[in-house]
């Protein structure tokens, strides 16, 4: 869960708005539990006395421990007496009769409602109570003086520990405000004030209804705000961290892969924490502030309600293990499927021209099987909490059933046990709908692993006391350079060594594999050579700023690379403060002005997802003419031409020749027509450099190098 709880960094930043939530999933809940417990004044008025009568007795309780058999005709019939209260101080003994209540003795009234009023309503500090006790045949009466919660003397000596005192001052709280809302109702019990007292009791519901609606609606819309808002800061960050990965990670993973943890992995994300903040907030609560309610009734009946807790949180836990394994398993088979996903869009030309389209299928379907097979694995675990818990829940209400109905029988208000038996019920209600909370969250927990294990990969860094480099005016030096790539076992570089001027054309040429384009890499830093170093004016690359160091450098690669926007930002893609002219200035010397002025929107037309819309020679040119806007003092020409026509070959030739003339460059060619221009001609084989010098030279020295002419440069 340690990993999970890292998702809280993004969330707590937005504290006043979690602040909020909870705030309305406490509402929500206490608003839940009043609007439940006002079932017992319904029952009162319909089924028995009414609701004033119900409400002294409530009094009367709180205030001196004392509870009666109701309903009663002439006198009311102590059922339990509180040890602690101040009945039990007076010497009121359980099972004994009330026959009269008096606050002044001259005026002596017998009726059982004014003794229950006198009771609840007296400000006094003490009133007079005459008391009934029945032993065998004989009854005997006598006269207790009762002391009222306005003796402090008395509560003061009443030995109340700190719980005790805590619940005694509640209940007198409770008792007063419960009093002061029935106050204004008529206390006559007749139909039409049955009536009235009834709409009133469906007006509190009402308002306690929308209150609770209006916290739900705050808790569910800044819950949303709060896990968008962080989902998005994640994504963000993520992505920043893939920007400044070195190249070597993606060298071992697939970018599918990390495609798959930025948008699959934190929509599951996404998903937990908002029910971490919805229902996973709200429906504890709910259920917490329910049971404890049900304490307050009968606290007897909530235990026997709660014997099945440990159950349900072993259950609950070994459920959310099985999740988590399942989840991360199927993460990586959604990331699968998505590389081949992309894999078979990007060749579907060549599935189709080799009739492999049963080949691709059958590949595909064995991906997807996997990811079917521990989707289900979830899904089994998902299907069996709610009824286990169900289970659960119905044998706990089963039980207090049983004994609740004991308890009737035994003097317990049988509005009371109605009204505790809806409270379990909604409690278990909220319980089963927090069912998925765990398991949603062992989900996420398995998403969050790959999350922040990818954002915990090392960044590209500058070494300590690194300075800016400032631009290239003599030479750039690479000193016995050695270098493997992280996942091969044989160097692609071994002790190269080679001097170019400032302002030289060197062209690279060489077999396939031979270290042409990455000598090339290393320049850039996209990589660090194992051994040597490579020097510019005679400062060590890796003692330098990437930024300034990349700021020397333009790089036209084999592979076009485009973004889905206007030419014109294509083209500015180094320079975004570049202006309209130095846009078009830029393409006119890379010939690209020519085409793009007459498409519809010009400059402003849109380059489509991979380039589509334009030929690869267009594009190509529109590439050069981001280098040459960004105006490096180094270019990097990989392969440019390989793959146009010979229309756009002859073009993007003639714009590399005027721009090569100002700046010094680096050529990997395979055309002689690239090549034979050059200032200087380095010859790579097996990861050195096997010859360097003019055409005419090397043509009449090197082996390698006549063979390369005569098999690849002018092959076409």
């Amino acid at each position: 869960m340690n990993t999970f709880k890292r998702i809280f960094t993004y969330v707590w930043p937005q504290w006043h708005r979690v602040s909020l939530v909870v705030f309305c999933a406490f509402a929500i809940a206490i608003l839940t539990s009043a609007t439940m417990l006002t079932i017992i004044p319904i029952l009162k008025v319909v089924l028995e006395n009414g609701l004033h009568s119900w409400m002294d007795t409530q009094v009367t309780e709180a205030r001196y421990g004392l509870q009666f058999n109701l309903p009663q005709t002439d006198h009311l019939t102590i059922s339990s007496v509180d040890e602690k209260g101040l009945a039990a101080q007076a010497g009121i003994l359980p099972n004994e009769m009330i026959k009269g209540v008096y606050e002044n003795p001259n005026q002596r009234d017998n009726a059982l409602s004014h003794m229950l009023k006198t009771l609840a309503t007296t400000q006094q500090e003490s009133i007079t109570l005459s008391v009934a006790h029945i032993e065998g045949d004989t009854i005997s009466t006598r006269d207790v003086t009762l002391s009222t919660p306005m003796d402090h003397n008395a509560v003061e000596i009443l030995d109340l520990g700190t719980f005790h005192r805590l619940r005694f001052v509640i209940n007198q709280w409770l008792a007063t405000t419960g009093q002061a809302l029935v106050a204004p109702l008529p206390r006559e019990d007749t139909p039409r004030n049955k009536m009235i007292v009834m709409g009133a009791i469906a007006s509190l519901i009402m308002i306690l209804t929308i209150l609770r609606c209006i916290a739900k609606f705050a808790q569910v819309y800044y819950a949303e705000k709060i896990v968008q808002n962080s989902v998005h800061s994640m994504r963000v960050k993520i992505f920043s961290n893939l920007t400044h990965m070195p190249l070597s990670y993606f060298a071992n993973e697939r970018p599918s892969d990390s495609v798959s943890r930025i948008t699959r992995d934190t929509a599951e994300m996404n998903s937990a924490l908002k029910i971490m903040l919805g229902k996973a907030l709200r429906e504890p609560l709910n259920a917490l502030f329910l049971i404890l309610t049900a304490l307050w009734l009968n606290w007897k009946l909530a235990l026997i309600f709660m014997v099945g807790g440990p159950f349900v949180v072993v259950f609950a836990v070994q459920i959310g293990r099985k999740i988590k394994k399942a989840t991360r398993h199927s993460l990586v088979a959604s990331s699968l499927m998505l590389s081949k996903l992309e894999e078979a869009m990007a060749a579907l030309r060549v599935v189709k021209v080799y009739n492999q389209q049963e080949h691709e299928q059958r590949r595909f379907t064995e991906i997807s099987g996997q990811l079917l097979k521990q989707q289900l694995r979830i899904s089994k675990a998902d299907a069996a909490t709610s009824p286990v818990l169900e289970i659960a829940g119905l044998g706990a209400a089963c039980g207090a059933i049983m004994m609740g109905t004991h308890f009737v029988n035994q003097g317990f208000e049988s509005s009371k046990f109605l009204t505790l038996l809806v409270l379990l019920g909604a409690a278990a209600e909220a319980i089963r709908k927090s069912s998925d909370i765990w398991t949603k969250v062992q989900r996420a927990n398995a998403a969050a692993e790959r999350v922040f294990g990818l954002m915990d990969q090392p960044l590209e860094t500058d070494n300590e006391g690194t300075e800016d480099l400032t631009p290239l005016k003599k030479s750039i030096e690479f000193k016995n350079i050695h270098f493997t790539y992280p996942t091969a076992k044989t160097p692609a570089l071994k002790g190269v060594d080679l001097s170019v001027q400032a302002g030289q054309t060197i062209a690279i040429v060489g077999p396939n594999g031979s270290g042409k384009s990455t000598l090339t890499n290393l320049l850039p830093r996209f990589y660090d050579p194992q051994q040597g170093r490579i020097l510019m004016d005679g400062t060590d690359i890796s003692a330098v700023t990437l930024k300034s160091l990349r700021q020397q450098l333009g790089m036209v690669t084999q592979q076009v690379v485009t973004f889905n926007d206007t030419i014109a930002n294509n083209i500015a893609y180094g320079k975004p403060d570049a202006t309209q002219e130095d846009i078009e200035y830029a393409a006119k010397r890379a010939y690209a002005h020519e085409f793009i002025e007459i498409l519809p929107e010009g400059y402003q037309s849109m380059i489509g997802e991979h380039g589509a819309g334009l030929s690869g020679g267009q594009l190509q040119r529109i590439v050069i003419a981001r280098a040459i806007l960004n105006n490096p003092p180094i270019l990097i020409f990989d392969e440019a031409t390989s793959q146009v026509d010979a229309e756009s070959e002859a073009k993007i030739h003639k714009a590399v020749e005027e721009v090569m003339a100002e700046r010094t460059t680096f050529i990997i060619a395979h055309r002689f027509s690239t090549v034979v221009s050059a200032d200087r001609i380095v010859v790579m084989d097996k990861g050195r450099v096997a010859a360097q010098g003019t055409h005419e030279e090397l043509i009449k020295t090197c082996n390698l190098y006549q063979s390369l002419y005569e098999t690849q440069l002018i092959s076409d």
